[in-house]
């Protein structure tokens, strides 16, 4: 079941991928596009080749949450594949995933990687800083052994520990309880990778696997990053428990947390211990239910996105090829949820990026074309209304147009002087939005917390970057504005004035960055700046979890921001660019056919030949690009009227 969906989406993103490909080889081929256009549609290709649906995996220790990985997605193999037993098995935040080119391997990131400043994005792009070892996917048992490296442990000392991050409790209520000894046991490993030839993975979907709730907290850039963009979260609770305190914390302030419920589903595992053979089955099935309307009480979420499940019977009964026990276990009905769940959320996400994206293209590029047909046409009229004129008339028709390309320069001046205002607003809008501002903010925000002497000016360092942050965005939006405000004067101007074709400008919007800005500090609130973590972390430590969590997201937040609003400046002067010079030529065209009729005029009749042979294809020309982006269309299931504003307004994955 969930294979047929991930083949469904593949193949249907494999289609979108290729109607780019043939509109983009269509432009160049008819030298209709620029290289703007082409490098949008290139970043689209790329963004569909490189595309992820991510899936994470979340729970409490002992809630059976590798065996319920392994019944989902590795039961093929006919055993146990992520290491599943009782205690702890998953010590790090762990990905599975597979691309074109990998080879199987585990890489490990060492745990002592935390006393550098270095986020774990950061530190996937330098391979030195990792272990990489081999992996043996020839039998089920190789794997088992070597997935098993991910649950490694080793003992450090506290003050080890505690330069880790990590919490020291001496009751071992709210941190690592120190043995007799002085030491406390930690995970080996940082983060770990595995490289891993499987369908669902080869076909872009990645697993993530976390460890439990004191992991969790200790490794924030957990739950600022890779939770909040995963596109499905599948928290795991255990049916003899229940949601005990430890879980509703998990469920409040990693899954939930303020965020979409869109993809948010929860497993109520180990119903199977209710199976006693002592209750009949109707008993089991009520008592069932009570637990889930219980569970969906205490999460105030529907009773629908809780699914009572069986990892352990769903595994044997896959294995052992039964379907009685598979349909007892109810992990069909799991699956068919995360198909439903997931596919859909990444679909939707891809088709509001992509239809904007095509829908501005195929347009700006239609609109040249039917400029090109409204000048050749009119090319035509004048040309057709000189047959059997005399040289007046002829000497006429060359003066109006010289006249026509002379008032057109003239209009070039005030085009050149706004190009020098578009440049100077550009930059006016980088020096807030660019990084060399937010590298400036870090860099004082670091030296204040550093320099604060109590916990009150740590917080105002911390609070006061954010605000700052806030700041920017506006001064930003502020100068978006006006740039918009300046090039839509222009584009009616030059729209009255010379007759181009030119529909206002694509708005742009910085509100994702400010509600992404928002989730960011409404985590680190939550991680972070409680008066308890103030109080008890020495400043240096605090300082370090800040700027290798909360900095880094913050600055991959603004890099977007800029890459966006690049791609905008970019799109948003195209038109007019293209239009400018497309009327240039066609004045110049214009001037010579003239020029070429009064000093010959047996050439008007082969002028007019030509032009009506040019403007056939230029009418064809149209009628293929409307037939290509009306393919593409269809593919997104969108209607053109319909699209969203350019992708760089739409909330990307």
């Amino acid at each position: 079941m969930l294979v047929e969906h991930f083949s469904a989406y593949t193949q249907w993103r494999a289609e979108i991928a290729a109607g780019i490909g043939e509109l983009r080889t269509w432009l160049q081929r008819n030298e209709v596009g620029d290289a703007q256009s082409d490098l949008r549609l290139q970043y689209l290709l790329d963004r569909l080749r490189e595309d992820k649906l991510v899936v994470a995996f979340v729970a409490e220790f002992s809630r059976g949450k590798s065996e319920l990985i392994n019944a989902v997605f590795f039961a093929g193999y006919g055993n146990r594949i992520l290491p599943s037993s009782a205690g702890r098995t998953t010590m790090c935040p762990t990905e599975l995933q597979w691309q074109a080119g990998d080879v199987p391997q585990i890489r490990l990131l060492p745990i002592e990687s935390r006393r550098t400043d270095a986020s774990i994005s950061d530190l996937k792009r330098q391979s030195a800083e990792w272990q990489i070892r081999p992996l043996d996917t020839s039998s089920a048992e190789n794997l088992q052994q070597a997935l098993a490296q991910v649950g490694e442990t080793r003992m450090a000392s506290a003050d080890e520990a505690r330069a880790l991050s990590f919490p020291i409790d001496e009751t071992g209520e709210k941190g690592l309880r120190p043995n007799a000894e002085g030491q406390v046991e930690i995970p080996r490993w940082r983060h770990a990778v595995i490289q891993f030839q499987h369908p669902l993975l080869e076909q872009g979907l990645v697993i993530l696997d976390t460890p439990g709730l004191n992991a969790i907290g200790a490794e924030p850039e957990l739950t600022l990053n890779l939770l909040p963009n995963a596109h499905a979260v599948l928290f795991i609770l255990a049916a003899d428990t229940g949601v005990t305190q430890s879980d509703l914390g998990v469920w409040r302030d990693h899954v939930n947390a303020g965020r979409r419920q869109r993809g948010r589903l929860v497993a109520l595992n180990k119903i199977d211990g209710l199976w006693d053979g002592l209750r009949s089955d109707e008993d089991i099935a009520r008592e069932i239910q009570h637990q889930v309307s219980s569970v969906a009480q205490t999460l105030e979420i529907d009773p629908g996105m809780v699914f009572p499940v069986s990892a352990q019977k769903g595994l044997v009964a896959k294995v052992n090829s039964d379907p009685d026990l598979l349909a007892r276990s109810r992990i069909l009905e799991l699956e068919h949820a995360l198909s439903t769940e997931l596919v859909p959320t990444k679909q939707d996400i891809v088709r509001d990026n992509t239809s904007g994206e095509v829908h501005d293209i195929v347009g700006r590029s239609l609109d040249l074309l039917n400029a090109r047909l409204s000048g050749l046409r009119e090319q035509l009229h004048e040309l057709t209304d000189l047959r059997g004129k005399n040289q007046n008339v002829i000497e006429y028709m060359m003066r109006k147009v010289r006249s026509e390309k002379d008032e057109f320069e003239q209009g070039l001046q005030k085009y050149y002087a706004v190009r020098s205002v578009f440049s100077n607003m550009s930059n006016n809008l980088f020096a807030h939005l660019g990084l060399d501002a937010l590298r400036d903010e870090t860099r004082r925000t670091r030296e204040a917390m550093l320099d604060a002497a109590f916990s009150r000016g740590l917080r105002d360092a911390m609070r006061g970057f954010f605000n700052h942050l806030r700041g920017n965005l506006q001064k930003s939006t502020d100068e978006i504005t006006e740039i918009a405000k300046m090039l839509d004067a222009m584009y009616k101007r030059f729209t009255i004035e010379h007759g181009l074709k030119l529909a206002s400008p694509s708005t742009f919007s910085t509100a994702r960055y400010e509600k992404e800005i928002d989730r960011l500090e409404e985590a680190f609130n939550k991680q972070l700046n409680s008066a308890l973590i103030i109080m008890t972390t020495e400043k240096h430590v605090l300082t370090q979890k800040f700027f290798e969590t909360v900095a880094v997201q913050a600055r991959r937040t603004f890099e977007i921001a800029n890459r966006d609003v690049e791609q905008w400046l970019r799109a948003v002067m195209a038109p007019l660019e293209t239009q400018v010079r497309e009327y240039q030529l066609q004045l110049k065209r214009r001037l010579e056919s003239v020029k070429r009729i009064h000093q010959a005029t047996d050439t008007l009749e082969d002028r007019v030949c030509e032009l009506q042979q040019a403007e056939d294809v230029l009418v064809r020309q149209v009628e293929q690009l409307e037939a290509i982006g009306q393919r593409i269309y269809t593919t997104l299931d969108v209607q053109p009227s319909q699209d969203a504003a350019p992708a760089s307004d739409a909330i990307a994955a």
